[in-house]
């Protein structure tokens, strides 16, 4: 079965619901809201996401949750409004790497100066994939004059 990629899914899901209401499904998401938007969070972990949305292994206390972070945080690299700056510099810091990794990759997209402190710092994390995806954004950062 052939599944769109994420970014033809969050482009569609933007002209169906508009893009501030992606936005903003995203930001709640990836700040850990627990009521869930079963259709947003469909569209952003497309196949991947059934595991998430079932009540028995789902939910915002599974041990798996932290994917719907970070799928949230890709929504933001394709539905991108400067509102969700706060709360991808936040998720700099989640306990899970590839949080990190993604939010890395939305600030240097997105050109979000704000972060330039926090990806420094991530440039000695732990995780390899997270210190190259801050290198990026610090260049983009400092390229942008930010």
């Amino acid at each position: 079965m052939y599944a769109p990629p994420p970014r033809t899914r969050i482009l569609a899901e933007c002209e169906r619901r508009g893009r501030g209401a992606v936005v903003d499904g995203c930001i709640a998401l990836l700040a850990g809201a627990d009521d869930r938007d079963a259709s947003l969070i469909a569209v952003l972990g497309g196949p991947a996401a059934s595991w998430a949305l079932d009540p028995e292994e789902g939910g915002p206390h599974s041990s798996r949750w932290y994917w719907v972070r970070v799928w949230a945080a890709r929504g933001l690299l394709w539905a991108w409004d400067d509102r969700a700056a706060s709360t991808v510099v936040r998720a700099l810091a989640d306990p899970q790497w590839r949080v990190r990794e993604m939010a890395a990759k939305v600030v240097a997209r997105h050109v979000v100066g704000e972060a330039l402190t926090a990806v420094t710092v991530l440039r000695t994390d732990p995780i390899p994939r997270v210190r190259a995806a801050a290198h990026r954004a610090v260049v983009a950062l400092t390229a942008a004059g930010a």
